[in-house]
């Protein structure tokens, strides 16, 4: 462990109060300053599944993955959009991302059951490039199909 790792402190349900924003949300929905986000909706990610979360990251890097991920495993012609979000009540780590591959939540990526408002959209930002796109796509559907794409929600 170094002295970065020193500095992780678990967010949790009971104490997130030593996380500031601003906060951010990645998807392909169309929204509205003032919509709410709420749990309960089906996942971007693994079709009929409900999710029991609101995700949000205070990195727009990591927002960007969401947005990109929602519309690449979507139907359509979706459009990947960042707003920029505050939680109405507690959160904790993503237990999806924290501590996984590198030590605490180099993502800083967070999760809620309650809804998170929406007080702004991101206009501009950097899509990555498509192969870069392309290799977590790979990556994760190597995950499912060895039964490994799992969702801790």
């Amino acid at each position: 462990m170094d002295a970065a790792d020193d500095l992780w402190v678990p967010v949790t349900l009971d104490q997130c109060d030593h996380v500031e924003g601003p906060f951010f949300h990645g998807t392909r929905s169309a929204l509205e300053v003032g919509d709410h986000l709420v749990a309960g909706r089906e996942s971007n990610y693994q079709p009929g599944r409900t999710i029991n979360h609101v995700y949000f990251a205070a990195l727009v890097e990591t927002a960007v993955w969401g947005a990109e991920l929602a519309v690449a495993l979507a139907d359509g012609d979706a459009v990947g959009r960042i707003y920029v979000v505050e939680p109405t009540g507690p959160f904790e780590d993503d237990p999806n991302v924290t501590n996984k591959r590198f030590p605490g939540n180099v993502t800083q990526s967070y999760r809620s059951p309650h809804p998170v408002r929406v007080v702004g959209e991101v206009e501009s930002w950097t899509a990555h490039p498509p192969e870069v796109l392309q290799g977590m796509l790979d990556h994760l559907a190597g995950l499912r199909a060895q039964g490994l794409d799992v969702i801790e929600d």
